[in-house]
């Protein structure tokens, strides 16, 4: 798809990503200004969006002064999809070669050097679900679990699996946290669980995707064409999981202790509108999905993500590149399908797509494919044996798309493994 990209008096490199066809939204604050407000990236600028709205230059707006005084982004995410489309369109044009307020006296009021900004969630995440997506990372881990003549359960081709997380323990990229501690089994069939430091850490390689616009009623169920409205923007994230924890206490339950200590996700929100140029085919359905979840219009993204690790006082080094488009389900079918019992999803509820792993092992979004359990080791930089996570290390999430002049940068999602805490039960 060939797009015009608009030109803008801030200084940007459009190989980048950072121009005025992304415009991704954030919230930061600034020195020891601990005041934390909306604002929108352009080249190595944020656009303070808070002071631009208390500003004469936001007269022209569409949407409402207060939408952006509240420190986050809740406001605009609560508004109606025509509310984000033509706020973009007018962010393009106060941003373009010929704005006037490329000469106005409070220029530098409103545009801060994004290197000096420290990140804060964008917004206040009320629920969040974790789908179990990629066709791939499921076969592969059904056949490290049951073989490969059993990978896939019953269901799996039906409808999108998945759990309910922990909006708590959502934290922005940077965070560090701590190795959860909890029931594992020491050994390979032991009958009887120690409490203890998890052995198994692991990470997962996703993307999070925001719904937004007017809450769903309770009994509503949302088509795949009414849901793909409600997708404000999309993060990389990182559901960190404890795959000895898991393993014991996921029967016949699901996800619990394994899953709830940390999500991480990457400051900038993207719009999907910014992505139109990176449309990728959804995928065939066999057996054909139920009637409600048919999405004869939809579509993944093809966005290459990159995973990289870091030991402790070390470098970064490369460990997978997989992409966004390696779904089963878009994000709408996901989205259809969370609302069909009638549940309510309300503004700012956060929904992941599983692990996004590719169809060959430079594409493996976890380390339990990657090592195979642990019970391949491999190499990475100058660790030789490289299976779980350590305490110190460091993984990043990152994500550039390219297409002629058309670019789009997610930032990172970045977290620290640190020591876990003594407590209680130690």
């Amino acid at each position: 798809m060939t797009v015009s990209i608009p030109q803008s008096f801030v200084k940007l490199d459009p190989a980048e990503g950072w121009g005025l066809n992304n415009l991704p939204y954030g919230v930061f604050s600034t020195g020891s200004d601990d005041k934390t407000r909306p604002g929108v990236a352009v080249g190595d600028k944020i656009l303070d969006l808070d002071a631009l709205s208390r500003s004469s230059h936001f007269k022209d707006s569409p949407v409402p002064a207060e939408v952006f005084q509240g420190g986050n982004l809740d406001a605009f995410v609560a508004r109606e999809p025509e509310d984000w489309a033509k706020l973009r369109a007018y962010l393009q044009k106060i941003l373009g070669v010929d704005s006037p307020l490329k000469d106005a006296s409070d220029l530098n009021k409103l545009l801060v050097d994004r290197a000096s900004a420290k990140m804060h969630l964008p917004i206040r995440i009320g629920d969040y679900t974790d789908f179990y997506a990629s066709y791939e990372h499921a076969f592969n881990c059904g056949c490290l679990i049951r073989g490969p003549d059993n990978a896939m359960q019953p269901n799996w081709k039906h409808l999108p699996v998945a759990y309910h997380g922990r909006a708590s323990s959502v934290v922005i990229s940077g965070t560090p946290f701590h190795r959860p501690v909890g029931q594992i089994l020491e050994k390979p069939g032991d009958k009887q669980p120690i409490f203890a430091p998890c052995r198994r850490l692991d990470y997962e390689l996703e993307t999070g995707f925001i719904y937004g616009g007017s809450a769903s009623k309770l009994g509503e169920r949302l088509s795949p064409a009414e849901a793909r409205k409600h997708i404000f923007g999309l993060v990389l994230l990182n559901d960190w999981s404890a795959r000895d924890i898991q393993t014991w206490e996921y029967v016949p339950l699901g996800p619990f202790l394994s899953k709830n200590f940390c999500t991480t996700i990457s400051p900038w929100i993207v719009q999907p509108v910014a992505l139109e140029p990176f449309r990728a085919p959804q995928y065939d359905h066999d057996p054909e999905l139920l009637p409600y979840l048919q999405d004869p219009e939809g579509y993944n993204y093809a966005v290459p993500l990159n995973i990289d690790i870091k030991p402790e006082g070390g470098e970064y080094d490369r460990v997978s590149v997989s992409s966004m488009q390696h779904t089963y389900y878009t994000f709408a079918q996901m989205i259809a399908h969370h609302s069909c019992t009638g549940c309510g999803i309300r503004p700012s509820d956060l929904m992941g797509s599983g692990t996004l792993s590719a169809p060959n092992d430079e594409g493996l979004g976890s380390l339990l494919e990657r090592s195979r359990m642990g019970k391949q080791p491999f190499k990475l930089g100058k660790r030789e044996d490289m299976t779980w996570l350590r305490d110190g290390d460091s993984v990043r999430i990152s994500a550039l798309v390219k297409n002629g002049d058309a670019a789009v940068n997610f930032g990172e999602c970045e977290g620290t493994v640190l020591p876990p805490l003594k407590q209680f039960g130690q």
